[in-house]
């Protein structure tokens, strides 16, 4: 009985630590049965042997803190399904603050500085039909997931490896970035789920956690179009410093804006 193997998930997922047990459980039976999560509002009757199988995998997976997007290999940012791997964040909700800030205002050409999924990039230029974007990231396995990414959405990205404005050339009029951020001290401290399975290269830059700030900071202006835009997603304790590096390098207009939650998460500034 598939409500029996359900309910078996649920109390090893709990057991392991799972915050939403019940919730994740139930993703990863419809995962199983080749389903989408919303179809599935009542189990079914039985499952086969691949599907039983299939379901023990994935529960074993996510006790052991895996997080679902990388079992399923698949999560969904502002409506739009993503491949996920273990070469690529996992993208967040809260980084739709970013999107919504960046689609605040019109774009022709847009850089995304370390791309991972292409979840932004590909978001963008979803929503705003004829324009262009460049996503660069140090990672190739994430380079494949956006590129991946991007055609399965039909969008013309171009994608590229660079060490954030090392490879780049010509300017943009909106350069957006969610770079890793967490300080060296604090990786010890994350979840399972965040410290133990997503690329440790897009969690933290080493040091106290601005290095990427500080590159972005330094190179921006020679890659943005006069009036540019630049967005980034920060920690919700970096506003001041990060807008103290944006300020010092020659960037105006900077601005702190929040989340959903009220927590700021996203700085803003302009060429000009």
């Amino acid at each position: 009985m598939s409500r029996a193997a359900l309910a078996a998930a649920v109390a090893r997922l709990r057991a392991a630590g799972v915050e939403d047990a019940a919730g994740d459980a139930r993703r990863l039976l419809a995962f199983a049965l080749g389903l989408a999560p919303e179809r599935m509002a009542v189990p079914p009757d039985g499952l086969t042997d691949a599907e039983a199988g299939r379901f023990a995998t994935a529960v074993a997976a996510r006790a052991a803190r895996q997080p679902v997007a990388q079992i399923t290999g698949e999560r969904l940012f502002r409506g739009r399904s993503f491949r996920v791997t273990r070469d690529t964040l996992d993208p967040r909700p809260e980084t739709e603050a970013l999107v919504d800030a960046a689609l605040a205002a019109p774009f022709t050409r847009a850089l995304d500085l370390g791309t991972g999924t292409g979840c932004i990039l590909v978001t963008l230029l979803a929503e705003r039909p004829g324009t262009a974007g460049l996503g660069v990231d140090l990672s190739p396995e994430a380079l494949a997931v956006a590129r991946d990414n991007a055609a399965r959405h039909g969008v013309a990205a171009d994608f590229a490896l660079s060490d954030w404005f090392a490879a780049i050339e010509g300017r943009f009029d909106l350069i957006v970035a969610n770079p890793p951020y967490i300080a060296a001290a604090e990786l010890a401290g994350l979840a399972p789920e965040v410290r133990d399975w997503e690329p440790h290269l897009a969690l933290t830059p080493g040091g106290d956690g601005f290095g990427a700030y500080r590159a972005i900071a330094a190179g921006a202006l020679a890659a943005m179009a006069p009036g540019g835009r630049l967005m980034v997603e920060i920690g919700p304790a970096q506003a001041a410093a990060v807008a103290a590096l944006f300020a010092a390098s020659g960037l105006s207009g900077i601005a702190v804006l929040p989340d959903l939650d009220g927590r700021d998460r996203v700085i803003t500034a302009r060429a000009g």
